[in-house]
């Protein structure tokens, strides 16, 4: 078992930056590929971003590159997401979730934390 918790989620104004972090704890973390994803009322869970294990293969949505970075310290067992020049339509709640392999589909992921509310003021 992986338990996940995500922190960092706040309310910000148009243009602003938040940093997410992804905290687990369970079995060996540093094995699983991580994901981001996001859901916003009435919408499907769609995904943010992706880091392998090693962190050598990183992928993003088309609406957050450049603006998102997903980063890995496994030494911490942590994963972020750092989120830049933050637009309205980013508001969702951010859920961080492992498995095995990386892939944009969230069924192929394992292990989910609770979310964390992002709200963008515009």
């Amino acid at each position: 078992q992986v338990q996940l918790v995500e922190s960092g989620g706040g309310l910000v104004q148009t243009g602003g930056s938040l940093r997410l972090s992804c905290s687990a704890s369970g079995r060996t973390f540093s094995v699983y590929a991580v994901g981001w994803f996001r859901q916003a009322p009435g919408k499907d869970r769609g995904f943010v971003a992706t880091i392998e294990w090693s962190g050598s293969s990183i992928k993003y949505a088309d609406s957050v590159k450049i603006r998102f970075t997903i980063s890995r310290d496994n030494a911490k067992n942590t994963v972020y997401l750092q989120m830049n020049s933050l637009k309205h339509g980013d508001t969702a709640v951010y859920y961080c979730a492992a498995g095995q392999p990386s892939s944009y589909d969230a069924q192929k992921y394992e292990y989910w934390g609770q979310g964390t509310q992002v709200t963008v003021s515009s």
